[in-house]
């Protein structure tokens, strides 16, 4: 029985991989926590139905038929 050649390899990934996505989670944790806010907590506190009220002034128009 011939002996097995055996290979050690590191593989040296740094640390940049792990910052990056930390980075990356807070973002996103902050992006849902700014959508949260704005679909539950941003009304303007008086249970109003969102409706505005605009007066708009009368025009009359002259309409001459045109023979068809």
């Amino acid at each position: 029985m011939a002996p097995v050649d055996r290979e050690t390899v590191i593989v040296d990934r740094g640390s940049r991989s792990s910052a990056g996505s930390i980075i990356i989670g807070l973002v996103v944790a902050f992006a849902l926590l700014a959508i949260a806010y704005l679909v539950f907590f941003n009304n303007d506190g008086g249970g109003s139905s969102g409706t505005l009220d605009v007066d708009v002034p009368a025009v009359s128009v002259d309409v001459a038929p045109d023979g068809q």
